[in-house]
């Protein structure tokens, strides 16, 4: 049996690009059962797509198994808008059966309201100047591709996956402090907006803590860190690695569930989209 979640959050899976981990994620999603799907932005590259990138069969059968968990275990799939995949503008918002296509979205659980969204938002770069973005954006794919080359030495030699991306992210200061930013300016989104946390994606670092009281959890992606958050059913959140799951272990409904905090037991579970837009100042690296 399927170990069961009420929500899965997945985000940044760049379909369309060659380091998109699509077959990693459709087995991930074939492990898990969940209420709730959401894809939070940058699913599909636009980006790529529009220049170098290509749509293989392995990137269909993402929204082949995303159709399946709608009609098999009528799972509610809520898309939300990324900068990568920023063509949905064009259809915001969207609702066909269970699935919504949408910018945004509030999450109330077990007594606890979270608001979720991309986090492109907080970015700068890819809001008010987009050409330096796609610069950015085609120096981040050349770092992926020597990735992938290191690391097909190091599997040929039995060595452990690297990511060298993270490794130049973790080395360089302005990219560091950027990070710790970030995730603070999007902490005092959450607070303005009364919520009590805040869960985004956009930059491929997952993360669950605490800031100033808030809730702050990220679901990093599925190029390089492969990672998803997950809320069991007494609305503890946790960060799942894909490469920590043992798949030849049997599924279990009683599967030990690490909670990232401890939340009280309510029993309403509602979405809604948020009411209003509040203007933080935006912040420059």
């Amino acid at each position: 049996m399927k170990t069961q979640f009420k929500t899965i959050v997945v985000s940044d899976i760049h379909l369309g690009t060659k380091g998109s981990k699509a077959k990693e994620v459709v087995r991930f999603l074939k492990k898990y059962r969940c209420e709730n799907l959401i894809l939070n932005g940058d699913i599909i590259d636009g980006w790529q797509l529009k220049k170098s990138g290509s749509w293989k069969r392995k990137h269909t059968r993402f929204f082949n198994r995303i159709l399946k968990m709608i009609d098999s275990d009528n799972t509610k799939v809520y898309y939300l808008r990324g900068n990568h995949d920023d063509f949905l503008d064009q259809v915001l918002p969207l609702k066909v059966g269970n699935l919504s296509i949408q910018k945004d979205m509030m999450y109330e659980s077990h007594g606890k309201k979270y608001y979720i969204l991309h986090g492109d938002v907080f970015d700068s770069i890819t809001t008010n100047l987009r050409w330096i973005a796609y610069l950015g954006d085609i120096g981040y794919t050349f770092l992926l591709w020597l990735n992938r080359q290191i690391n097909s030495y190091r599997q040929k030699r039995g060595l452990p996956y690297y990511s060298l991306s993270q490794y130049v992210k973790g080395k360089v200061k302005s990219a560091v402090s950027y990070i710790d930013k970030y995730e603070e300016e999007l902490a005092k989104m959450a607070k303005a907006k009364g919520c009590d946390g805040i869960i985004c994606g956009h930059i491929h670092k997952a993360e669950a803590r605490m800031i100033d009281g808030i809730h702050y959890l990220n679901s990093g992606d599925w190029v390089e860190t492969m990672s998803a958050l997950a809320e069991d059913h007494e609305g503890n959140w946790q960060l799942i690695h894909y490469n920590e799951i043992d798949f030849a272990k049997p599924n279990s409904d009683h599967d030990k569930i690490i909670p990232i905090q401890d939340h009280q037991a309510y029993s309403a579970v509602s979405f809604q989209k948020p009411n209003e837009d509040i203007e933080l100042p935006p912040f420059r690296f």
